[in-house]
């Protein structure tokens, strides 16, 4: 039998998790930081737009979609999730 973390989408291996350890201690003691050596070029003004505007766009979508197209759309994002469980051989 597989282990049970292998087939958890939203949860961290403990690989995953030795790992995220691992690169923390080695910026701790080599005092760099990944995340503030990394220049994206985009500029956070314009970032902090977006996500504001993202943040309203899908309950003004979900209101505007009939009852009927949202369980459409509920139905076909079902349908890819359990695709995808079928893909890693979770039924077995």
């Amino acid at each position: 039998m597989k282990a049970n973390t292998e087939y958890r989408y939203n949860r961290l291996t403990w690989a995953e998790i030795n790992d995220a350890i691992a690169a923390a201690i080695v910026d701790e003691a080599t005092d760099e930081d990944a995340s503030a050596t990394e220049d994206d070029g985009k500029d956070p003004n314009a970032v902090a737009l977006g996500r504001k505007g993202g943040a309203k766009g899908g309950p003004a979508r979900a209101k505007k979609l009939s009852p009927e197209r949202r369980r459409e759309i509920a139905r076909q994002a079902a349908a890819a999730r359990w695709a995808k469980r079928d893909e890693l051989g979770a039924s077995e």
